[in-house]
């Protein structure tokens, strides 16, 4: 069993530019154990899977507990480094952000996603700070990853955009941030820019269209999130399987399903 240290430790350790960490993005215990069986060698959630499966939409709706009462199920599921989305921190002051950062870390958990959303950019800078200071307090090197959401929500000028969201991601570096997370890029000029600019690991969000990691690799990305994508796939098969019995009685979507006893099998 590998103590939450050493996972803190390695953690920080896999974020590597030009060798990404690949994070296929969790939300319970069977979707973490399956992408640990994969060969990830981290898990993470992603704040809109765990919001979906627990019946709230996704963007600061779900409260705390719930948030790191499931962290804690999927930090239970594997023996990983995992990140949790924090989205905001799930709460209203930097202080609170604080307090989020204290409860989460008992929860197993050695990394954050923390994102800007629409505040200003010292006020994020300062809830960086306190999510930073209170991982020091305990004294764990949790792998903090600040977002800034510029790029994703199209806020701002876009010819502004590149120099914002650079400005930002400085000001958490220096509030604390070990990486930075620039979800909504995709053109490899614009990577490359944040790349060059941004003295801290990066982190993109990947999908259908954007390169591919061998290409994000050569840009000198760091880290490489599927965000809800995997849920967005696990969901569209249940409509697909209920779908068709609703409509023709048949039941050939589930053949593609895994094995009874090889999901049974995962808790063994």
């Amino acid at each position: 069993m590998t103590t939450q240290h050493e996972k803190a430790r390695l953690l920080h350790q896999l974020h590597r530019a030009g060798t990404p960490l690949v994070l296929a993005n969790v939300w319970d215990a069977a979707s973490a154990r399956l992408v640990a069986e994969a060969g990830a060698p981290a898990i993470a959630t992603a704040s809109a899977s765990v919001s979906w499966t627990l019946g709230v939409p996704d963007g600061d709706r779900l409260d705390r507990a719930r948030a790191l009462a499931q962290t804690a199920l999927i930090a239970g599921a594997v023996d990983l480094p995992v990140t949790a989305d924090l989205e905001s921190g799930f709460a209203e002051t930097a202080a609170g952000v604080g307090e989020t950062v204290t409860a989460l870390l008992a929860t197993g958990a050695v990394g954050i996603n923390l994102e800007d959303g629409l505040r200003p950019p010292a006020e994020a800078a300062e809830r960086v700070a306190a999510a930073r200071a209170a991982a020091d307090a305990v004294g764990l090197p949790l792998f903090l990853n600040a977002r800034t959401d510029l790029f994703l929500r199209a806020l701002g000028d876009p010819a502004g955009r590149l120099d914002e969201a650079v400005s930002r991601a400085r000001a958490f570096i220096a509030a604390g941030a070990d990486g930075i997370f620039v979800p909504g890029v995709e053109d490899a000029d614009t990577i490359a820019a944040l790349v060059a600019a941004i003295p801290a690991p990066l982190n993109v969000m990947a999908g259908p269209g954007a390169p591919t990691v061998a290409e994000l690799a050569k840009l000198g990305v760091a880290r490489i999130s599927l965000g809800p994508g995997l849920a967005k796939v696990a969901y569209a098969a249940v409509e697909r399987a209920a779908q068709e019995v609703y409509a023709t009685g048949t039941y050939d979507a589930l053949a593609d399903g895994l094995d009874y006893g090889r999901l049974n099998g995962l808790f063994e």
